[in-house]
């Protein structure tokens, strides 16, 4: 018996999602080691802040990739420094988004 179109669609759904909660889990433990004295409000904010949420699955990706980059030697310089550029404006925002937030209660 073959599935119907929409479970088929809903299992695709909660694959997808479950990859970019993963690569947003590991870019939230990412950021809390960049941003020590943020980490406690990083973990809570993250649980609520569907913004924040993308911003550790972007940072994710984008460090990664820098990571990988720098890994294998690469001699593109130039896109080096744009990988560098993306993970220190994510940073930033980051950061704008825990000071924003903080003395609110969560």
């Amino acid at each position: 018996m073959r599935p119907d179109r929409s479970s088929t669609e809903q299992r695709a759904g909660d694959a997808i999602e479950a990859m970019s909660t993963a690569s947003a889990q590991r870019g939230l433990w990412k950021l809390m080691l960049r941003l020590p004295a943020m980490r406690g409000q990083l973990q809570v904010l993250s649980a609520r802040n569907t913004t924040l949420q993308s911003l550790c699955d972007a940072f994710d990706e984008a460090s990664s990739t820098l990571d990988r980059l720098r890994r294998n030697g690469s001699k593109d310089l130039k896109l080096i420094a744009e990988y560098e550029m993306l993970c220190a404006d994510i940073e930033s925002e980051v950061i704008d988004i825990c000071i924003a937030t903080r003395g609110r209660s969560y």
